[in-house]
């Protein structure tokens, strides 16, 4: 599922939850772009791995394959440059598709470094941003697509067998913000994840994290 439209929708419909999670990002002592540039080179370094014989494979994210995967993140690096432009994210479609297959991890650098330079300035942390479904600062919209990126990341790990060296500080950051934007009850119409999945609490940060967005790790 594409998790930055989601984020975005959830919250129109509870604007406690947006002003919440908003806060949380916002007072935090962590630059959330230290967070978002360290989900972009993770995102790349797995994409960069994936072989040509696995990009058939299902993903734990249903409406993707791996190489729709891929080419849906590709699509979002370029949309993160866009939206930190203040421009409009729908100019970005929401997949590569005029990338040949393989050619995703080549087409991932130039927005990877895209990105750092659109969001080196530290003004855009309190600037109003459009993304694909709604408004919100800087700072929140870094957090939104950390979120993305980091779980589409295990997305495609799963997928192709590989296993990352998971930030855990990020990732409870990540946490902090998507257990209030993104609440546990009634999942499906404005808020389309899979129900969450029960796992321990001791489990590691990042099964937390795919679990609240109704993945099974």
């Amino acid at each position: 599922m594409n998790e930055t439209k989601q984020l975005i929708e959830t919250p129109s419909a509870d604007s406690d939850a947006t002003a919440a999670a908003t806060d949380t990002v916002v007072t935090s002592s962590i630059d959330p772009r230290l967070d978002l540039a360290a989900a972009v080179e993770l995102a790349g370094r797995t994409l960069a791995a994936v072989r040509p014989e696995q990009y058939d494979a299902a993903t734990p994210c249903d409406e993707f394959d791996v190489r729709r995967l891929s080419s849906h993140l590709v699509a979002v690096v370029r949309r993160i440059s866009v939206i930190g432009r203040g421009e409009d994210p729908f100019s970005v479609p929401s997949f590569a598709d005029e990338i040949a297959d393989g050619g995703w991890a080549a087409a991932w650098e130039p927005g990877a470094r895209e990105v750092a330079e659109v969001w080196a300035d530290p003004d855009i942390l309190g600037r109003q941003l459009r993304l694909p479904m709604g408004v919100l600062p800087g700072a929140a919209a870094a957090a939104v697509y950390t979120h993305e990126l980091t779980v589409h990341t295990w997305d495609l790990a799963r997928a192709t067998g590989q296993h990352p060296d998971w930030d855990q500080a990020l990732i409870e950051r990540v946490i902090g913000v998507v257990r209030r934007a993104l609440p546990a009850e009634t999942r499906g119409g404005r808020i389309p994840f899979a129900e969450v999945v029960t796992v321990d609490p001791e489990a590691p940060a990042i099964d937390r994290l795919v679990a609240w967005a109704g993945r099974r790790p």
